[in-house]
């Protein structure tokens, strides 16, 4: 009798001891009447009068699963993200709601769904980083009742349908035509401006013309199979040229 005893004690006590990781909490019931929250550590629970349930508080990884979205300008796409979030107040997270992760979950896809279809695909496209914190806002503030904060919510994945992609592929291609055609044509518009200068000082320097010349005719007869031919003219004012030189120089 006594042993038994014993063993009944023996077996209670060891009911009576949970261990609380220093990521976890307790949240303890007493006859079923919320007490408070314990842990870390080694915790003594009244038996059968007592029990615990544990709660995380890491932060928690969760995929929000692909869904179709109509976007503001009637585009189908199926979009992917996922949400990085944590429970604050582990009380409110047993008490408030009965599966506060499927409860999340459920919060996530509803939002990602109604937030994406208030904007436009180019908008979606360009502006991710803002729509992703839209989202986050929307999803904490559904939370926060439940002891629960979100700390980030991204969207890893638009899939568009193929004509779409076609159609973006044709913009982007037309868009790199017209900066090219730009580019040549601001080339063009510079040239046309330095070859104007250029025309301007040889008007005002008649000589530089036939220097001109005369450098080309040397830059053509480096290629030793060339065969240069001087009209008379041109003889003329070449020698028109070195006399205008040899003048300039005898009077330096």
């Amino acid at each position: 009798m006594i042993i038994a005893i014993i063993a009944i004690i023996v077996f209670l006590g060891l009911v009576s001891l949970r261990i609380v990781k220093e990521y976890d909490r307790g949240v303890i019931f007493f006859l079923g009447k919320a007490t408070g929250v314990r842990g870390p550590g080694l915790i003594i629970l009244i038996p059968i009068l007592e029990n615990m349930t544990k709660v995380t508080l890491r932060t928690i990884t969760m995929n929000i699963p692909s869904q179709k979205i109509i976007t503001k300008d009637n585009v189908s796409i199926d979009i992917a993200a996922v949400a990085y979030y944590h429970i604050v107040d582990s009380m409110k997270s047993v008490v408030a709601i009965e599966n506060v992760h499927e409860a999340v979950n459920q919060i996530s896809q509803t939002t990602v769904r109604n937030v994406i279809g208030r904007f436009k695909l180019d908008q979606l496209l360009s502006q991710t980083a803002d729509i992703n914190s839209t989202i986050k806002d929307v999803i904490d503030q559904h939370t926060e009742p439940w002891g629960v904060q979100v700390t980030a919510v991204e969207i890893k994945d638009i899939t568009l349908p193929d004509n779409m992609q076609r159609a973006m592929a044709k913009e982007a291609e037309a868009e790199r035509e017209r900066r090219a055609k730009i580019v040549a044509a601001q080339g063009e518009f510079e040239a046309a401006q330095k070859l104007g200068e250029a025309a301007d000082l040889i008007s005002a320097h008649p000589v530089a013309l036939q220097l001109r010349t005369l450098q080309t005719m040397a830059e053509i007869a480096t290629e030793k199979n060339s065969t240069i031919i001087f009209p008379a003219q041109f003889m003329t004012t070449v020698q028109e040229a070195f006399a205008t030189i040899r003048q300039d120089s005898s009077k330096k």
